[in-house]
């Protein structure tokens, strides 16, 4: 057993002591690339998202070395075809490169894993002889072994983001990477199959990938890797089952990525910490970024400080995500950056759709932060004035709540309201500062009905909960009576602070220069609806 030849099943054996999720069926898909033209996959996912544990999968997997059937019998890989085939049958080269960089520096970390490899090999295969070259040696050694490798590099683009500003480290890194995987010959000759995974999709050259042979796996196109990105909703309800968790909140916080053909995902760490510690939280901020979100959102592009308001207040932003170079720098427009968030997982992407839009609220609590250190003068005005909307709403100034959301609507030339989701909209983004003190549902089932919006304060707040009800050409007065009439408040019963409701209604028949919105607040009596105290 080495460090990067043949590293052993004890990763995955530490994964399995502690509460598991079975994505074991990840392996299936990669079994079914062995040995033909679609040998070479690059998955890319998020921080957090469970990469290394893939990786630690595959290895235990795969290792010759070790015996791992004990590791995989019960797990859903073992009724697909080709399980015992393929079952620790392989010389495994396993390459963490956040690791190597750690070892050596980003200039000199090509030579280390050539010669730490090399050096393995030798010991593996003392009858080896080192040829000309990095990858004709291990052509030699596979010649040797009788059998080919499988090679899994997790964490493959930490060089191109440790090198940024760099490029002749770039391509040092990449031009490694090429003389393993662009000569197809020689590919063939070392590899039966290669999985790299890390945050980026393989960066381009011009228009097409600089390792051109690999198929590509990533947050805009997961295709048939998606159920592996994340935990399904039924993995999270079973969850949640198990753990007497709550799994609406459970939704609430980090459900919200979504694929082509799977419409909910959960982002894994933050649902692992959450049963952990009993405790729902923005669990984000603690990942080991790289990248500050604040320094992507505040560049200066045309348009795209209205569209990240926009974002948190809960509406969707179109995005054209093919021109994006694959990169922590090179940025053309707004829709680059968008693109990035997507990668990085704090947008989601409908590729359907082509339209990108906040997951959940434990992202939207990340861009509220961050967006309160972004030096533009209209993102501190929009920023003031969300929070005094609040302010007005919490102290039942009804004139000036009303006018705010005026205010927005006149500013939003592009929006007509033609229904109550368009005004949805506009509160939303009037409201998008909320994350300070309130988590927000929308649709929350409640009495004989749904809530339209929730602001339910977090647990160290003194503020009160606001039930939100809207009305498109009615009166604001009838947006409270069916708050009362279908006993919305009845879904905050376990609350025991304030409570009021909010009615807000617009008016589109009102005369010419009338203000067309309308708001009403009244504070909650528990009693006026039969409500258990």
């Amino acid at each position: 057993m080495g460090n990067y030849l043949n590293p052993g099943n004890h990763g995955f054996a530490g994964i399995r002591n502690d509460l598991y999720v079975d994505k074991s069926g990840l392996v299936g898909l990669i079994n079914q690339t062995i040995d033909t033209p679609r040998r070479l996959t690059c998955v890319s996912r998020p921080r957090r998202f469970g990469k290394s544990f893939a990786a630690k999968m595959l290895c235990a997997y795969y290792d010759k070395t070790c015996d791992s059937a004990g590791l995989f019998d019960d797990l859903e890989i073992a009724n697909a075809g080709g399980y015992r085939e393929h079952l620790n049958q392989y010389d495994v080269i396993y390459l963490d490169m956040t690791e190597a960089i750690g070892e050596a520096s980003i200039a000199e970390v090509v030579p280390y894993i050539q010669r730490n490899v090399l050096r393995e090999l030798s010991e593996q295969y003392p009858e080896l002889v080192p040829a000309e070259g990095f990858a004709a040696t291990m052509a030699n050694a596979a010649e040797i072994s009788g059998n080919r490798f499988i090679m899994i590099i997790d964490e493959w683009d930490a060089p191109i983001r440790e090198a940024k500003g760099k490029p002749s480290l770039q391509r040092r890194y990449l031009e490694f990477l090429r003389s393993l995987f662009k000569n197809s010959g020689m590919t063939d000759k070392i590899f039966a199959a290669a999985y790299i995974t890390g945050i980026l999709p393989i960066k381009k050259d011009g228009s097409q990938s600089v390792i051109s042979d690999f198929l590509e796996y990533s947050m805009v196109k997961p295709r048939q890797f998606g159920k592996y990105v994340g935990f399904t909703e039924d993995e999270v309800k079973r969850l949640c089952g198990d753990h007497g968790i709550d799994f609406q909140m459970m939704k609430q916080w980090y459900d919200g990525y979504s694929f082509r053909e799977l419409k909910s995902v959960y982002n894994p760490n933050s649902v692992m910490k959450a049963i952990y510690n009993d405790d729902f939280d923005s669990y984000w901020t603690q990942t080991s970024a790289a990248e500050s979100l604040m320094g992507y959102i505040g560049l200066d592009f045309d348009g795209l400080g209205k569209v990240v308001s926009e974002l948190i207040g809960g509406v969707v932003a179109k995005v054209d995500t093919k021109g994006f170079a694959n990169d922590l720098e090179t940025f053309r427009d707004r829709d680059d950056v968008l693109t990035l968030l997507i990668h990085l997982g704090y947008l989601a992407y409908n590729e359907t759709a082509e339209r990108v839009y906040i997951p959940n609220e434990e992202i939207r609590l990340e861009f509220v932060r961050a967006i309160r250190q972004v030096r533009r003068d209209d993102t501190v005005r929009r920023v003031r004035e969300s929070g005094r909307l609040i302010e007005d709403t919490i102290r039942g100034k009804e004139e000036a709540v009303a006018s705010q959301i005026e205010k927005i609507h006149e500013e939003e030339a592009s929006l007509y309201y033609n229904n109550e989701q368009a005004l949805r909209s506009v509160i939303k983004r009037a409201y998008f500062s909320y994350g300070d003190e309130y988590v927000m549902f929308e649709e929350l089932p409640a009495g004989a009905g749904c809530a339209d919006i929730v602001y339910l304060p977090k647990r160290d707040s003194v503020l009160p909960a606001l039930v939100v009800e809207l009305k498109w050409n009615q009166s604001a007065e009838s947006a409270l009576e069916q708050i009362r009439g279908r006993r919305y408040p009845d879904a905050l019963r376990g609350y025991g602070g304030d409570l009021l409701l909010v009615g807000i209604s617009y008016d589109k028949k009102a005369p010419a220069g009338k203000r067309k919105h309308q708001c009403r607040i009244e504070r909650f009596l528990r009693e006026a609806c039969g409500a258990e105290e």
